[in-house]
Protein backbone atom coordinates (compact mmCIF):
# COMPACT_ATOMS: atom_id res chain seq x y z
CA UNK A 1 0.00 0.00 0.00
CA UNK A 2 1.75 3.35 -1.37
CA UNK A 3 1.15 6.97 -0.76
CA UNK A 4 1.86 10.17 -2.22
CA UNK A 5 2.25 13.72 -1.51
CA UNK A 6 0.25 16.44 -2.03
CA UNK A 7 1.17 19.99 -0.81
CA UNK A 8 -1.49 22.70 1.04
CA UNK A 9 -1.84 26.38 0.77
CA UNK A 10 -4.00 29.36 2.12
CA UNK A 11 -4.38 32.83 1.51
CA UNK A 12 -5.98 34.61 4.27
CA UNK A 13 -7.53 31.71 5.74
CA UNK A 14 -8.90 30.13 1.47
CA UNK A 15 -7.14 27.28 1.88
CA UNK A 16 -6.61 24.61 -1.71
CA UNK A 17 -4.91 21.90 -2.07
CA UNK A 18 -2.64 21.42 -4.96
CA UNK A 19 -2.55 18.48 -7.09
CA UNK A 20 0.26 18.19 -9.58
CA UNK A 21 0.06 15.91 -12.66
CA UNK A 22 3.61 15.05 -12.78
CA UNK A 23 4.00 14.21 -9.13
CA UNK A 24 0.83 12.43 -8.48
CA UNK A 25 -0.34 9.64 -10.52
CA UNK A 26 -3.94 8.97 -10.15
CA UNK A 27 -6.61 10.05 -12.42
CA UNK A 28 -8.53 12.99 -10.55
CA UNK A 29 -12.13 11.90 -10.20
CA UNK A 30 -15.39 13.93 -8.67
CA UNK A 31 -15.73 11.32 -5.59
CA UNK A 32 -11.59 12.42 -5.16
CA UNK A 33 -12.37 15.96 -4.97
CA UNK A 34 -15.03 15.82 -2.40
CA UNK A 35 -13.39 13.46 -0.50
CA UNK A 36 -10.07 15.96 -0.01
CA UNK A 37 -11.83 18.77 0.32
CA UNK A 38 -14.13 17.41 3.36
CA UNK A 39 -12.47 18.46 6.54
CA UNK A 40 -13.68 15.45 8.88
CA UNK A 41 -12.88 12.56 6.37
CA UNK A 42 -10.17 14.21 4.12
CA UNK A 43 -7.48 16.38 4.07
CA UNK A 44 -9.83 19.65 4.10
CA UNK A 45 -9.76 22.67 1.60
CA UNK A 46 -11.87 24.94 0.01
CA UNK A 47 -10.76 23.94 -3.27
CA UNK A 48 -8.19 22.06 -5.26
CA UNK A 49 -5.81 23.43 -7.81
CA UNK A 50 -5.08 20.63 -11.03
CA UNK A 51 -1.58 21.50 -12.57
CA UNK A 52 0.85 22.18 -14.00
CA UNK A 53 -0.47 21.12 -17.00
CA UNK A 54 1.85 21.99 -19.84
CA UNK A 55 0.56 22.48 -23.22
CA UNK A 56 3.45 23.52 -25.53
CA UNK A 57 5.24 26.41 -23.59
CA UNK A 58 1.57 27.36 -21.81
CA UNK A 59 1.13 25.86 -18.53
CA UNK A 60 -2.33 25.64 -17.54
CA UNK A 61 -3.97 24.73 -13.94
CA UNK A 62 -7.72 23.60 -13.52
CA UNK A 63 -9.56 24.61 -10.37
CA UNK A 64 -12.05 22.88 -8.55
CA UNK A 65 -14.85 23.81 -5.76
CA UNK A 66 -15.19 21.24 -2.82
CA UNK A 67 -18.60 20.18 -4.90
CA UNK A 68 -16.40 19.53 -7.46
CA UNK A 69 -17.62 21.47 -9.92
CA UNK A 70 -14.70 23.26 -12.12
CA UNK A 71 -14.58 26.80 -10.97
CA UNK A 72 -13.65 29.44 -14.17
CA UNK A 73 -11.07 31.39 -12.16
CA UNK A 74 -10.20 32.06 -8.39
CA UNK A 75 -8.35 34.74 -7.28
CA UNK A 76 -7.02 33.08 -3.81
CA UNK A 77 -5.88 30.39 -6.08
CA UNK A 78 -4.24 32.52 -8.57
CA UNK A 79 -1.75 33.65 -5.87
CA UNK A 80 -1.12 30.16 -4.36
CA UNK A 81 -1.04 28.07 -7.98
CA UNK A 82 1.90 31.03 -8.80
CA UNK A 83 3.72 30.38 -5.10
CA UNK A 84 3.22 26.61 -6.11
CA UNK A 85 5.31 27.00 -9.49
CA UNK A 86 8.12 29.13 -7.26
CA UNK A 87 8.54 26.55 -4.77
CA UNK A 88 8.86 23.71 -7.36
CA UNK A 89 10.90 25.50 -9.31
CA UNK A 90 9.00 25.52 -12.53
CA UNK A 91 10.15 29.46 -12.93
CA UNK A 92 12.63 31.94 -11.60
CA UNK A 93 11.25 34.65 -13.38
CA UNK A 94 9.96 37.83 -10.97
CA UNK A 95 6.84 36.99 -12.77
CA UNK A 96 4.97 33.84 -14.40
CA UNK A 97 2.04 33.95 -16.69
CA UNK A 98 -0.26 30.09 -16.86
CA UNK A 99 -3.87 30.03 -17.82
CA UNK A 100 -6.89 29.31 -16.27
CA UNK A 101 -10.25 28.49 -17.61
CA UNK A 102 -11.15 32.21 -17.74
CA UNK A 103 -7.97 33.01 -19.71
CA UNK A 104 -4.42 34.35 -19.27
CA UNK A 105 -2.98 36.01 -15.63
CA UNK A 106 -0.15 37.41 -15.20
CA UNK A 107 1.47 37.38 -11.58
CA UNK A 108 4.56 39.13 -9.87
CA UNK A 109 6.38 38.27 -7.25
CA UNK A 110 6.60 40.67 -4.67
CA UNK A 111 8.99 39.19 -2.40
CA UNK A 112 11.75 36.35 -2.72
CA UNK A 113 9.84 33.69 -0.91
CA UNK A 114 6.66 34.28 -3.23
CA UNK A 115 4.69 34.88 -0.36
CA UNK A 116 3.22 38.54 -1.53
CA UNK A 117 2.21 38.40 -5.14
CA UNK A 118 0.27 41.22 -7.43
CA UNK A 119 -1.75 39.54 -10.25
CA UNK A 120 -3.85 40.80 -13.12
CA UNK A 121 -7.22 39.49 -12.87
CA UNK A 122 -9.21 40.90 -16.09
CA UNK A 123 -11.71 43.94 -16.59
CA UNK A 124 -14.78 43.45 -14.58
CA UNK A 125 -18.19 42.72 -16.84
CA UNK A 126 -21.45 44.10 -15.73
CA UNK A 127 -23.66 42.49 -18.79
CA UNK A 128 -25.76 40.26 -17.70
CA UNK A 129 -24.96 37.98 -20.93
CA UNK A 130 -21.29 37.32 -19.83
CA UNK A 131 -22.39 36.85 -15.94
CA UNK A 132 -24.84 34.83 -16.71
CA UNK A 133 -28.10 36.12 -15.64
CA UNK A 134 -31.84 35.56 -17.31
CA UNK A 135 -33.73 38.23 -19.32
CA UNK A 136 -33.04 40.60 -21.84
CA UNK A 137 -29.75 42.06 -22.08
CA UNK A 138 -29.06 44.23 -19.78
CA UNK A 139 -26.20 45.64 -17.25
CA UNK A 140 -27.21 44.45 -14.09
CA UNK A 141 -26.97 47.12 -12.19
CA UNK A 142 -28.78 48.00 -8.50
CA UNK A 143 -31.34 45.91 -10.08
CA UNK A 144 -34.13 44.38 -7.52
CA UNK A 145 -34.60 40.66 -7.50
CA UNK A 146 -36.23 38.08 -4.97
CA UNK A 147 -34.16 35.51 -2.97
CA UNK A 148 -36.40 33.26 -0.28
CA UNK A 149 -39.78 35.61 -1.53
CA UNK A 150 -37.53 38.96 -0.10
CA UNK A 151 -36.44 42.08 -2.55
CA UNK A 152 -32.92 42.60 -2.40
CA UNK A 153 -31.17 45.39 -4.67
CA UNK A 154 -28.06 44.10 -5.81
CA UNK A 155 -25.47 44.59 -8.19
CA UNK A 156 -24.06 41.49 -10.47
CA UNK A 157 -20.68 40.95 -12.74
CA UNK A 158 -18.12 38.67 -14.08
CA UNK A 159 -14.56 39.20 -12.90
CA UNK A 160 -14.00 35.47 -14.57
CA UNK A 161 -16.33 34.12 -12.38
CA UNK A 162 -19.74 35.25 -11.08
CA UNK A 163 -20.93 37.71 -8.36
CA UNK A 164 -24.03 38.75 -6.56
CA UNK A 165 -23.28 41.98 -4.47
CA UNK A 166 -25.62 43.17 -1.89
CA UNK A 167 -24.63 46.58 -0.50
CA UNK A 168 -25.31 46.62 3.45
CA UNK A 169 -24.70 49.13 6.56
CA UNK A 170 -23.25 45.67 8.27
CA UNK A 171 -21.90 42.78 7.20
CA UNK A 172 -21.69 39.04 9.39
CA UNK A 173 -21.46 35.35 8.82
CA UNK A 174 -25.02 35.37 9.85
CA UNK A 175 -26.47 37.72 7.58
CA UNK A 176 -24.44 35.82 4.75
CA UNK A 177 -25.83 32.14 5.41
CA UNK A 178 -29.34 32.92 5.49
CA UNK A 179 -28.75 35.02 1.93
CA UNK A 180 -26.21 33.35 0.22
CA UNK A 181 -27.51 29.70 -0.40
CA UNK A 182 -30.71 31.03 -1.71
CA UNK A 183 -28.80 33.42 -4.01
CA UNK A 184 -26.23 31.09 -5.23
CA UNK A 185 -28.89 28.61 -6.88
CA UNK A 186 -31.58 31.42 -7.66
CA UNK A 187 -33.28 30.95 -10.91
CA UNK A 188 -31.66 34.27 -12.45
CA UNK A 189 -28.46 32.84 -12.77
CA UNK A 190 -28.50 29.63 -15.04
CA UNK A 191 -24.69 29.02 -13.88
CA UNK A 192 -25.13 29.50 -10.10
CA UNK A 193 -23.45 32.69 -8.53
CA UNK A 194 -21.09 33.76 -5.55
CA UNK A 195 -22.65 36.04 -2.61
CA UNK A 196 -21.58 38.72 -1.46
CA UNK A 197 -22.43 41.22 1.34
CA UNK A 198 -20.66 44.73 0.88
CA UNK A 199 -20.03 47.33 3.55
CA UNK A 200 -18.67 50.59 2.32
CA UNK A 201 -16.56 52.23 5.12
CA UNK A 202 -14.82 55.21 3.76
CA UNK A 203 -13.78 55.84 -0.02
CA UNK A 204 -10.86 53.67 0.39
CA UNK A 205 -11.81 50.66 2.59
CA UNK A 206 -14.83 48.34 2.03
CA UNK A 207 -15.86 44.69 4.21
CA UNK A 208 -17.15 41.99 2.58
CA UNK A 209 -18.89 38.77 3.91
CA UNK A 210 -18.69 35.58 0.86
CA UNK A 211 -20.89 32.46 0.62
CA UNK A 212 -19.24 31.02 -2.60
CA UNK A 213 -20.85 29.47 -5.47
CA UNK A 214 -19.21 24.93 -5.00
CA UNK A 215 -17.52 25.92 -1.85
CA UNK A 216 -20.47 27.76 0.77
CA UNK A 217 -18.68 30.15 3.58
CA UNK A 218 -14.90 31.32 3.53
CA UNK A 219 -13.03 33.02 5.21
CA UNK A 220 -11.62 34.79 2.04
CA UNK A 221 -11.97 35.25 -1.49
CA UNK A 222 -10.00 37.12 -3.91
CA UNK A 223 -12.32 37.58 -6.78
CA UNK A 224 -14.80 38.56 -4.13
CA UNK A 225 -12.35 41.17 -3.24
CA UNK A 226 -12.06 42.20 -6.92
CA UNK A 227 -15.88 42.47 -7.71
CA UNK A 228 -15.99 44.20 -4.54
CA UNK A 229 -13.96 46.80 -5.68
CA UNK A 230 -15.20 46.99 -9.19
CA UNK A 231 -18.86 47.15 -7.86
CA UNK A 232 -17.95 50.28 -5.69
CA UNK A 233 -15.59 52.35 -8.57
CA UNK A 234 -18.48 51.33 -10.55
CA UNK A 235 -21.30 53.01 -8.30
CA UNK A 236 -18.80 55.74 -7.39
CA UNK A 237 -18.90 54.84 -3.90
CA UNK A 238 -14.89 54.40 -3.32
CA UNK A 239 -11.53 55.46 -5.09
CA UNK A 240 -9.92 53.06 -7.83
CA UNK A 241 -8.04 51.84 -5.14
CA UNK A 242 -9.41 49.98 -1.81
CA UNK A 243 -8.43 47.61 0.54
CA UNK A 244 -11.11 44.88 0.69
CA UNK A 245 -11.16 43.35 4.54
CA UNK A 246 -12.60 40.01 5.14
CA UNK A 247 -12.41 37.71 7.63
CA UNK A 248 -9.42 36.16 7.00
CA UNK A 249 -7.38 39.21 6.45
CA UNK A 250 -7.34 42.39 3.79
CA UNK A 251 -6.47 42.61 0.24
CA UNK A 252 -5.28 45.63 -1.62
CA UNK A 253 -7.76 45.47 -5.14
CA UNK A 254 -6.54 48.19 -7.68
CA UNK A 255 -8.49 49.05 -11.29
CA UNK A 256 -6.14 51.07 -13.30
CA UNK A 257 -6.31 53.43 -16.53
CA UNK A 258 -7.86 50.71 -18.32
CA UNK A 259 -10.15 48.89 -15.68
CA UNK A 260 -7.67 46.05 -15.42
CA UNK A 261 -8.15 44.76 -12.32
CA UNK A 262 -5.13 44.75 -9.95
CA UNK A 263 -5.19 42.01 -6.69
CA UNK A 264 -2.39 42.46 -4.04
CA UNK A 265 -2.24 39.18 -1.33
CA UNK A 266 -0.88 36.51 0.47
CA UNK A 267 -0.17 33.08 -0.13
CA UNK A 268 1.05 31.08 2.17
CA UNK A 269 2.12 27.21 2.22
CA UNK A 270 1.00 25.01 5.14
CA UNK A 271 3.03 21.90 4.38
CA UNK A 272 3.29 18.48 2.64
CA UNK A 273 0.12 16.02 3.08
CA UNK A 274 1.07 12.31 2.67
CA UNK A 275 -2.10 10.39 1.51
CA UNK A 276 -2.64 7.06 1.23
CA UNK A 277 -3.34 5.64 -1.88
CA UNK A 278 -6.18 3.80 -0.85
CA UNK A 279 -8.19 6.63 -0.43
CA UNK A 280 -8.60 6.71 -4.14
CA UNK A 281 -9.74 3.44 -4.51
Amino acid sequence: MGSFMIKKYHGLGNDYLVIDPSKVDVELQETHIRKLCKRNYGVGADGILYGPIMKGNEIHVRCFNPDASEATNTGTGIRIFAKYLKDEGYTNDKCVCFYTASGKTEVEFLNEDGTQVRAKIGKPNFCSKYIPVIGQEREVINEVMYFAGQPYEVTCLSVGNPHCVLLSDEVSYKQVMEIGPAVESAEYFPERINFMALHVVDRTHVEIEVYERGAGYTLASGTSACAAAATTVRLGLTERHVEVKQPGGTLDIELNENDEIIMTGSAEEVGLMMVNDAFFA
